[in-house]
């Protein structure tokens, strides 16, 4: 019998990030809340590609180094981010990586996910409401290499960073957003198909359209 050769997924192509127009930054700082029951409304990919954007994407460049949206200690970039897909035009049910230098998405891990990421959460049903759910793990060792102990401070202060670019940008979209921290880091990570132990879920966020 033939050996199975293991297929890599396509690369979804993400519409261009909008550069300019949307709420202004003070206003949005205003509007700014944490929401926790969400419509039935999907978020549409247009939608999807100015979040993931505005949290992880790449705004200039140094040399041959990708600048993000969210400043990284040394430009380590030890955050990797996911979008679980409850709900998103053109998306099936899954969990997507973001890929900052293409602005694309690749699939990794199909399949419904949003009331796993729920129960894991200790119970907190928005994950399992809201169209989707950004999740960012972190890769310890990139940063590591270059801070030695220090390394943990940066990193979880760089989520914080990308959750509040999230924030801000929801807020611009006409949408909402919740930051979620409490949850098990072993089911979580499961969930998300990480190991615990090289890479590892950091922080949360459920967005979409308030209810």
């Amino acid at each position: 019998m033939a050996e199975k050769t293991k297929t890599t997924p396509p690369v979804i192509k993400l519409p261009d990030p909008d550069r300019e127009g949307g709420t202004g930054l003070w206003e949005a700082v205003l509007r700014r809340r944490s929401v926790r029951r969400y419509a039935k409304r999907p978020l549409c990919t247009k939608e999807l590609s100015q979040l993931l954007w505005a949290s992880q994407g790449i705004t200039g460049r140094a040399g041959r180094t990708g600048l993000r949206a969210a400043p990284s200690a040394g430009a380590t970039f030890p955050l990797e981010t996911y979008a679980a897909a409850n709900r998103v035009e053109g998306l099936p049910c899954g969990i997507y990586r973001y890929l900052p230098g293409e602005h694309a998405l690749i699939l990794h891990r199909p399949g419904e996910c949003g009331p796993a990421l729920a129960t894991a959460a200790l119970g907190q049903t928005m994950l399992a409401e809201a169209p989707a759910v950004i999740i960012w793990s972190a890769v310890f060792g990139r940063t590591a290499a270059r801070y030695g102990q220090r390394a943990a401070r940066y990193v979880y202060l760089e989520a914080g960073h990308a959750a509040q670019n999230l924030a801000l940008a929801a807020v611009a979209l006409g949408l909402a957003t919740c930051q979620v921290g409490a949850y098990s880091d072993d089911e979580v990570n499961r969930i998300a198909g990480v190991d615990g132990r090289e890479e590892t879920v950091v922080y949360m966020s459920v967005v979409g359209q308030e209810a």
